[in-house]
Formats: C-alpha cells, sequence, structure tokens
C-alpha cells in the first residue's frame, strides 16, 4: 500500500494521475486481492461509492464482488463430501465444473439436488481461510493500537472497532449461523411483496458448506441490465433504503454488508438480500434514540441533541454535554439551510463526524456498522442519480412511525415536535402525513388511535390543556370562516339591510386570513387521512368507544366552554366598536 501512495504521490508530481488511473486502479485491486479478505471487503465498499472514487477505480473494484481469484475445483468437491459426508453425484444430480462467482470467502457452484430437482446454489469455503484472516487482523490489530497511542484525532477505540469487524468476519466462517441468520431474517423482512430472501437446505449445510435457494438476478450496480428487464434502479434501491430502516429501527436486525454483490434484482421486480454472514444488531434504546435525534435535528432543538447521545452510548453519562450544544449548533445551522431532499446522508455524516472528534465521543461498533450500510446504499443510488439523496429517500419511513408507533419514547419526540410555544404546529402534521403516507406500511388507522390514547391518558392532562386550547382555535376559525363565507355569498345590495352597512366582525385582514389558513390546512390533513388506502369509516368505532370515557366528555365541555367564550368575546367586542367605523369589513375580504 505504501507503494501505491507513493505511485500516486509521483503521479500526481508529474501530471500523470489522470493519464495513469486505470493503471493505477488495475494495481489497486490486485493488492486487495493479494493482501486477502479483510481488503477484498474495504475494496467491495469502496467499488459503491462514485462520490469517492472516479469512474475507473468503481469499475476495477467492483471486479471484488464476484470476480476473485477461485481455487481448485477438486479442493471445493472434496470439501462438499467431507462436510456433508455423502459422495457428490448422490447429493446432485448436476452441478457446475467451475464456479459461477468467486466471493472473498469462499466459492459458488450453481447445482441441480437429486430428491427434488430444485436449482440450489452451493457455497464452499476456501480451504486455509482461518489462518489468512487470522494473520490480517493479528496485524491489523497491532495498527490499532499505535492509533490509539499516537494518532489524537481518532478518539473512537481503534482496537474495539477491529475487534468487532474481525468477530464479524469470523462469524461469516460459519455456514451453518449464515444459515441461521438467513432464516431468521427471512422471517422478519421477507413479509414484504418486494424483498426476496432464500430458503437453506439444511440437509446440505455445514459449517464449510452452504446450499441455498438459487436467485436469478441482475446486480444493482449493473444499471443497463436492470432497465432491460423494464425495471427502475433507483425504485430498488428506495426499496432496500426502507427495508435496511426496518431492519435497523424496528427489529434491531440488520444486513451488515450490503455491496452490489449481495443484492440482487430480479426479473419480477424484487429485491433480492444474499450473503448473510455479516449481522449486526441495534440496541432497543439506541433504536429510538435514532428517531428521536432525527426529530430533535428537524426540530434544532441542539440541547435535546446532545443528550442524546447517551442514550446512542456515544458518550458515558458523567461526560458533560454543554460544551457539544454550541458545535452542534454551528454544524446543523447551516446544514439545515437546505431542505430534507437535498441533504446528503455522506455530506451530514463528514460533518458531524468532524464535530464528534472534538470532543470525547466514543463511536459504538454497531453505529459504524449502520452508517456503511447506509453509505453503501447511497453509492448504488448514485450510480442512476448523482442528485440522489438517501435522508429524503428515508423520511418517509421516519414519519410513518413518528405517527403510528406507540412507543413512549416516540409518542414523546411526536408531541415535541407538533407543539412549540403551547401552539399546535398544523404544518409540521401536514408535512408528517405527506411524508408517511409515501410509505406503503402507513395507516390512517395507526396514526389515530394511538394519539387518542394518550390524549386521554392518566398522564396526559398537560396535554389535554394545549390541546383544548388549539380545539377552541380551530373551531373558532371553522365558524368564523362559515360566517364569512355566508356573509360574502350574500349579494351587496343585501348585505347593508342585513349588517346595518357595519361589516361582519371587526378583525384585521392579517387576522381572518390566518384563520382561513387554518381551515384550510385542517381541510387537507383530513383529506389526506381519507385518502390512506385502508380508510373506512368503521375504523373510527375504537375512537368513538374512546371519546365516550369521561376523561373525554370532560375534555369536549371544555372545548365548548372556551369556543362559548371567545365568540361571546368577539360579539362583545363588535358591539362596542359598532359606534365607530371598522378596520377591516369582511367584505375587503371576499372569497368568492
Amino acid at each position: 500500500m505504501g507503494t501505491f501512495a507513493l505511485k500516486l504521490f509521483l503521479d500526481q508530481k508529474n501530471g500523470t494521475l489522470d493519464q495513469n488511473k486505470r493503471k493505477r486502479a488495475a494495481e489497486l485491486r490486485t493488492i486487495f486481492t493479494r493482501l486477502g479478505p479483510t481488503f477484498i471487503k474495504l475494496g467491495q465498499g469502496l467499488s459503491t461509492r462514485p462520490d469517492l472514487c472516479p469512474p475507473e477505480y468503481l469499475e476495477e473494484l467492483a471486479q471484488l464482488q464476484d470476480a476473485l481469484p477461485t481455487f481448485p475445483d477438486a479442493d471445493a468437491f472434496s470439501c462438499i463430501e467431507t462436510e456433508l459426508g455423502m459422495p457428490l453425484e448422490s447429493i446432485f444430480s448436476s452441478i457446475s465444473p467451475t464456479p459461477i462467482a468467486a466471493a472473498s470467502l469462499g466459492q459458488v457452484y450453481k447445482a441441480r439436488l437429486k430428491y427434488s430437482g430444485q436449482t440450489v446454489a452451493v457455497k464452499v469455503q476456501r480451504p486455509g481461510i482461518e489462518e489468512a484472516i487470522g494473520l490480517d487482523f493479528y496485524l491489523i490489530r497491532g495498527l490499532g493500537f499505535f492509533i490509539n497511542k499516537y494518532v489524537d484525532i481518532i478518539t473512537t477505540d481503534a482496537v474495539a472497532l477491529i475487534d468487532e469487524f474481525a468477530s464479524r468476519v469470523y462469524q461469516e466462517l460459519n455456514y451453518v449461523q449464515e444459515g441461521q441468520n438467513a432464516r431468521k431474517f427471512k422471517m422478519l423482512y421477507a413479509d414484504k411483496e418486494d424483498i426476496l430472501v432464500p430458503d437453506i437446505f439444511w440437509n446440505y449445510t455445514s459449517g464449510k458448506v452452504l446450499t441455498m435457494e438459487w436467485v436469478d438476478g441482475v446486480k444493482l450496480n449493473e444499471q443497463a441490465a436492470i432497465e432491460r428487464q423494464g425495471l427502475k434502479l433507483l425504485d430498488l434501491v428506495t426499496t432496500g433504503i426502507q427495508c435496511s430502516l426496518r431492519q435497523l429501527l424496528e427489529y434491531g436486525y440488520f444486513h451488515a454488508d450490503p455491496h452490489p454483490g449481495n443484492l440482487l434484482a430480479t426479473p419480477e421486480g424484487k429485491l433480492a438480500f444474499l450473503d448473510f454472514g455479516m449481522m449486526s444488531e441495534t440496541p432497543e434504546e439506541a433504536r429510538f434514540a435514532i428517531i428521536g435525534h432525527v426529530v430533535h435535528m428537524v426540530n434544532r432543538d441542539y440541547e435535546a441533541m446532545a443528550r442524546d447521545y447517551y442514550a446512542l452510548d456515544f458518550l458515558s453519562t458523567d461526560v458533560d454535554v454543554s460544551p457539544i450544544v454550541p458545535a452542534l449548533r454551528d454544524f446543523f445551522d447551516d446544514a439545515l439551510s437546505y431542505t430534507v431532499s437535498e441533504l446528503n446522508f455522506k455530506t451530514l455524516v463528514d460533518g458531524l463526524g468532524s464535530v464528534l472528534y472534538q470532543y470525547p465521543f466514543n463511536v459504538p461498533p454497531y453505529y459504524a456498522l449502520i452508517l456503511r450500510s447506509l453509505t453503501v446504499l447511497e453509492g448504488l443510488a448514485l450510480y442512476a442519480d448523482p442528485n440522489f439523496k438517501v435522508l429524503a429517500a428515508s423520511y418517509p419511513y421516519f414519519a410513518k412511525r413518528l405517527l403510528t408507533d406507540p412507543n413512549p419514547y416516540l409518542r414523546d419526540a411526536l408531541i415535541e415536535l407538533l407543539f412549540k410555544d403551547e401552539r399546535f404546529r398544523w404544518n409540521r402534521l401536514e408535512n408528517l402525513l405527506v411524508q408517511g403516507s409515501k410509505d406503503r406500511d402507513f395507516s390512517a388507522k395507526d396514526a389515530l388511535q394511538p394519539v387518542l390514547k394518550l390524549l386521554l391518558g392518566p398522564d396526559g392532562e398537560e396535554l389535554r390543556t394545549l390541546v383544548i386550547k388549539e380545539a377552541v382555535r380551530v373551531t373558532e376559525a371553522f365558524t368564523i370562516c362559515t360566517f364569512v363565507d355566508t356573509y360574502n355569498s350574500v349579494p351587496s345590495f343585501m348585505r347593508s339591510l342585513i349588517f346595518n352597512g357595519n361589516g361582519a366582525l371587526a378583525m384585521s385582514s392579517a387576522e381572518l386570513q390566518s384563520m382561513m389558513e387554518l381551515r384550510d390546512q385542517v381541510f387537507r390533513i383530513w383529506g389526506l387521512l381519507r385518502s390512506s388506502e385502508n380508510f373506512d369509516p368503521a375504523l373510527l368505532q375504537p375512537i368513538l368507544q374512546i371519546l365516550q370515557q369521561p376523561e373525554a366528555r370532560s375534555l369536549g365541555g371544555r372545548v365548548v366552554g372556551g369556543i362559548t367564550q371567545r365568540l361571546a368575546a368577539r360579539l362583545l367586542q363588535q358591539v362596542l366598536r359598532m359606534p365607530m367605523a371598522p378596520t377591516s369589513s369582511l367584505s375587503a375580504l371576499d372569497t368568492r
């Protein structure tokens, strides 16, 4: 690697950097291949990052996905017979004489089972791979100790990260474990019609041999081949992102190695996941903290963001987060000047990383794997669209979870997002519903019931007070706007007779306009709820039952009382102002 870096330096000095790109890219692929599985996996990650590597490097490193050197077929067939305890011809009616793909840890043959005639993929482990990986990590771990001791800019425990990665790679060496991972992954995520997880044939699987269902498909970095099948790469990547978010934030069990060789587009338009050797888990507390962190980021609540790092296990509880808040504010005030659709995930991560480096943060291993998973998917999308933003594709999922998840942490986050300074932010609710409805799993029923249960629960008094104020404001807006519509529908020659020439209610044009906007926004929100696929008036039955509870009846009485007081106050104001010319009459805002 040092020699390679020297060549790049000389190319730059001599002005031949662009001219030698293809040559240097091929050299780097050869170096990674020679250095073994660890560096092959590094190359696989780089091959999906067009924002980091020139096209020449992407094309060369992409060969590390499944075009690696093979080992002798005789050794592979001998391993199958030894591991399964049966002659090859008694297991398969046919098997490809050469591997159809070579991965970092093994190679794959296409075969047909003798007992059923089903086509399968048979993965056989490379001989001597344990020793090669052991040597890799022994040397890299020594480098980790050096980084921890002498490189001050990296505050994360490098040795801990290397140990975590090594443990994941060693798990990949156990093909029985990989089969169990695939079974668990299929149980959790393959319920969606656009996700495919192959079945495992346990009678023909052992520690070094894995037999699984054959999947016909095209790798996700082969855009032209995907489009020839009438499919769209961005649709498949968006499906992958949605599935990854479910993995990370619902069950916490996720595929930690989603490079293009492990993701296929099937002719039916499904996204097939392969290679379940490297899996990881997100701790339960961290799952909700991540969603809350996104809410706090959108809300620009930097104090809450800083406190989230405790739950994310970035900081020990004895670290004072107050000095971190100004750094977060400086970075995110600039980053959030863009809309969500303009934010680039990598830019956000890199910018946040520069903040983390200044403070005693310790990035936990699971988080590093999450970042890798999402950046790989974003990298795949950049092949098809250089302007693709993974955060924009992720936002519908976050919105749906906030609106529908009954978890107390997320309910509090939703309230925090919707209420500010004791006012309800209808634009935030409308935006959440617009975004959440883009998620296939969104349900109006799920969005309504948890909110009502929280509102009418024993701990909901503070929220009920806020809701009463907002209900009074909305009802007043509907009442007055209805009056406005009625007033404007009366012929002009009759208005002076009915209203005695004084207008309807004395109020400023701005106040009346605000009321009309509020009414229209509430109508739009109701329309969004009704447009939900599974919306049915019968869904409101449980809500009616809730509204019959004593707390709800009390709530309704308080709303009616508040509305009566507001309208009475406005009427009294009108009476007192009648001798004077009103500042603005309703006729000034004719809505016809």
